[in-house]
């Protein structure tokens, strides 16, 4: 029943992909009403989500959120939370590889709303170029909402914390909301399965900004490895398998 209710998500999924790209087209007239659609794709394929899988989805602490700008770390451990933070975090930049803005429709939505596109081949001048768009994200009072690790990590897995999110904190000298999630135990990295819960999404206090580059990465793995830990094992006594990993290194 779980293979066949995800089968059924995942269709729904893109059909509302497909549907609302096309039906949305005039919105691309502003990064405003092209980061609207978002927020409306989001919510509907959370509810999807729901209603089909059974998988519902909690934030937490969203008193943690400044009222305007900032920047976001999130864990990453699957797609959901690339969608599921989109209602939640007002005006947004998401930062993402660049290939995904070559895209169609997702590629246009994404570069009319304004998202970072990062060329990671392109080495120092892709820092400074996101480093200069996070900053103009900021002054427009957007959050700019990237994912430290680059990419999606398995429940478990040791972190790795890339030195970028660092320069980006330095260069913006803003505060960081780190975020700590559960998302991989219900949506797997690599499997086509949405496993009926709870998934918890949770914004952490702040990191105020001013320290140095060292700190700051070790401070940052450490909330949110230590609030994803947490969260993992509270899905546990819920029928939710996880075998905790060894203790996590200290950022470099």
């Amino acid at each position: 029943m779980t293979a066949f209710r995800s089968f059924l998500f995942s269709a729904v999924f893109y059909l509302l992909i497909m549907v609302m790209a096309v039906l949305a087209l005039p919105f691309l007239a502003t990064p405003g009403g092209s980061r609207a659609v978002a927020r409306v794709w989001s919510r509907l394929s959370l509810w999807a989500l729901r209603v089909i899988t059974g998988l519902k989805v909690e934030v937490r602490g969203l008193e943690n959120l400044p009222e305007a700008g900032g920047l976001i770390a999130a864990k990453h451990q699957s797609a959901l939370e690339t969608f599921a933070l989109v209602p939640y975090v007002g005006d947004f930049a998401f930062i993402l590889k660049r290939e995904l803005l070559r895209l169609p429709f997702f590629g246009w939505y994404a570069t009319r709303a304004g998202m970072i596109g990062v060329d990671r081949s392109a080495g120092a001048s892709a820092l400074r170029k996101m480093v200069s768009d996070s900053r103009d994200a900021v002054a427009e009072g957007r959050r700019v909402i990237i994912f430290p690790e680059g990419t999606r990590q398995a429940p478990g897995d040791a972190p790795d914390y890339k030195p970028g999110i660092a320069q980006l904190y330095a260069k913006l000298n803003t505060s960081c909301i780190p975020v700590a999630v559960n998302t991989g135990l219900f949506w797997p990295r690599g499997s086509s399965l949405r496993h009926p819960g709870t998934a918890v999404i949770e914004f952490l206090e702040p990191i105020p900004p001013g320290l140095d580059s060292r700190t700051f990465r070790a401070v940052l793995q450490e909330s949110i490895e230590t609030a994803t830990a947490r969260l993992l094992a509270e899905a546990a006594p819920h029928g939710v398998p996880y075998t905790p990993a060894s203790e996590s290194p200290p950022a470099a």
